[in-house]
C-alpha cells in the first residue's frame, strides 16, 4: 500500500482531524499547490496577449502544462489536449462540435451507469436539437447486471450497428464502482461499420474517464479510444478544469465548440471568413483558466510523488517528462492502494445484514468507492448520521439517476456512498465503516 502516513502531511483537510470518506465527488488538495497558487501571484499575467516577461514566462508554464497532461495519458502531444471546466462541459463539447454530422436515422450508444453528464447531453441532442432541423436520431441504452455491476456486451453488441455514430460509455461507475473492459468496448465500437466524414467506418468511442483516470492508468494510444474526459478536481487539484483528449486528426475536422478570442490565428479575421489557430487553441476560446491548469498539471505531478516518492519531490515542479513506464507504475501503485481499501470496506459492510451493497463484489474489478443502503433507513438520514460519527459520506443519486432507477429503488431513488483516495488508509475504511454498522444497529 502507499505510504499514506507520509502522503497525509501534505493535506491541511485531513491534518485537521476530517475522515475524509467522499472522493470520488472531490479530493483534497495538498499544501504544495496552495503555496504554489500563492508564490504564481508576483508574475501574474495573461498567456499569448503580451511581450513583458512576466507574460512571456507565464505562457511557457502554462503551455508547458499541457505537456504534461498529454504525457499523463500517454497522448502523442499537447495538440491532443482541449481544456474545459470539467468533464460535464469537454462530453458537452464533443457533442455540440459533432452535431452537424449526425444524419437522419443515426444513432448513439451509452448505457445505464453513466453519469448523468455523459447521457443527458445525447438525450438533449437526439430529442431537443437536432428534431428541431428535422433530423431523427436514436440514444440507446446498454443494461448491466445488477448483481455483479458488470456492463451487458451482449446487449451492447446488439445495440452498436452501422448507423452508431459514437458510443459513449463510462471507464468506471461513480455509483457501482464497476471498471468497464474498455478495450471490449473499443472493439465493439470498432466493429460498426459505420461510415464517418474522414472515411474510416467505424463508430467514434468516447470514453468518460472521471473516475478511471484518477484511479486507473490509462493510456489513449494502448486503448484506442477517440475521446477521453476527466476532471482534476478528483485528483488533486482545485475545481475548475477539466479535459478532454481526442485524435489529432478528428480535432482537425471538427468544428469548434466556442467561438472567439484565442481560437482564432492571430489577425486572420476577414469579412468573408475566419481562420482559426492551430491545435490545441483551435479550441480556447478567450482566456483561459490559465493558474487552474498550470495547478492542474502540477497536481499529477504530485500525483506521481505521492505513489513514487512520497516525502520526495521527484515530478513537482520540474521538467522531467512522464515516461510511460513511470506512469503506468504510479497509477498501479494507486490502484493497488484502492483496492486494499476496497477490499477492507466490503469485508466490514458485508458482515452488516441490513446494509445492501451494489455494483461488484471482488475488489479487483471496482473502484474504491461503495455505494449501499440500509431498508428502513433513508440514505440522506444515513449520511447525516455518519456525519455525527465523523464520517464524511455523500447520499443521493450521485448523478447516477439512470443507474439508480435500474434497480427500481423504493421509496427513495438514492444511496449512501463511501469512497477513498490516495490519502486514506486502512484505519480510515474502518472508522468510516464502523459508522455505518453503528447507523444500522441503531435502527434495528
Amino acid at each position: 500500500m502507499l505510504n499514506t502516513k507520509t502522503i497525509r502531511k501534505s493535506f491541511p483537510s485531513i491534518q485537521s482531524g476530517r475522515l475524509i470518506s467522499n472522493n470520488a465527488a472531490s479530493t483534497q488538495i495538498p499544501m504544495q499547490l496552495l503555496d504554489l497558487l500563492k508564490g504564481l501571484a508576483t508574475g501574474y499575467e495573461n498567456v499569448h496577449r503580451g511581450q513583458s516577461q512576466a507574460s512571456i514566462s507565464m505562457t511557457e508554464m502554462f503551455e508547458s502544462s499541457y505537456d504534461t497532461i498529454a504525457q499523463f495519458i500517454g497522448a502523442p502531444s499537447k495538440r491532443n489536449i482541449i481544456l474545459y471546466r470539467n468533464t460535464t462541459e469537454a462530453i458537452n463539447s464533443v457533442m455540440y462540435s459533432l452535431m452537424t454530422e449526425f444524419k437522419d436515422g443515426d444513432n448513439i450508444v451509452t448505457t445505464h451507469m453513466e453519469h448523468n453528464s455523459n447521457f443527458v447531453p445525447w438525450y438533449g441532442l437526439t430529442k431537443e436539437i437536432l428534431p428541431k432541423f428535422g433530423i431523427n436520431v436514436e440514444y440507446r441504452l446498454v443494461k448491466f447486471d445488477k448483481e455483479t455491476g458488470e456492463l451487458d456486451l451482449e446487449h451492447m453488441k446488439s445495440l452498436v450497428d452501422n448507423r452508431t455514430k459514437i458510443v459513449c460509455c463510462t471507464g468506471a461507475s461513480n455509483f457501482l464502482g464497476t471498471k468497464n473492459p474498455i478495450k471490449e468496448v473499443r472493439k465493439i465500437a470498432d466493429a460498426s461499420g459505420y461510415e464517418q466524414p474522414n472515411g474510416m467506418k467505424k463508430s467514434y468511442f468516447l470514453l468518460d474517464g472521471a473516475q478511471t483516470v484518477p484511479n486507473i492508468y490509462i493510456d489513449v494510444k494502448e486503448l484506442d479510444v477517440d475521446f477521453l474526459a476527466w476532471s482534476f478536481h478528483k485528483m488533486l487539484a482545485p475545481f475548475g478544469v477539466g479535459a478532454l483528449y481526442a485524435k489529432e486528426e478528428i480535432l482537425q475536422s471538427m468544428r469548434p465548440f466556442l467561438y472567439g478570442g484565442d481560437m482564432i490565428a492571430d489577425g486572420s479575421i476577414y469579412p468573408d471568413r475566419v481562420e482559426y489557430n492551430d491545435l490545441p487553441w483551435k479550441f480556447t476560446a478567450g482566456t483561459p483558466n490559465i493558474l487552474g491548469t498550470i495547478l492542474s498539471a502540477q497536481a499529477l505531478r504530485l500525483l506521481m510523488d505521492f505513489s513514487l516518492n512520497p516525502g520526495q519531490e521527484v515530478y513537482f515542479m520540474t521538467s522531467k517528462k512522464l515516461e510511460p513506464s513511470e506512469v503506468k507504475k504510479a497509477m498501479d501503485n494507486i490502484e493497488n492502494h484502492e483496492k486494499e481499501l476496497a477490499a477492507e470496506a466490503l469485508k466490514i459492510l458485508n458482515e452488516i445484514p441490513s446494509v445492501e451493497i451494489y455494483g461488484p463484489k471482488n475488489p479487483a474489478n471496482r473502484t474504491s468507492l461503495l455505494s449501499f443502503n440500509c431498508p428502513g433507513i433513508s440514505p440522506y438520514k444515513l449520511a447525516e448520521e455518519l456525519n455525527r460519527f465523523g464520517a464524511e459520506s455523500r447520499a443521493g443519486c450521485h448523478c447516477a439517476s439512470l443507474a439508480h432507477r435500474y434497480y427500481d429503488m423504493k421509496p427513495i431513488v438514492a444511496s449512501c456512498r463511501l469512497s477513498f483516495y490516495v490519502y486514506n488508509d486502512l484505519e480510515d475504511v474502518r472508522k468510516a465503516c464502523d459508522a455505518v454498522k453503528k447507523c444500522a444497529e441503531v435502527k434495528s
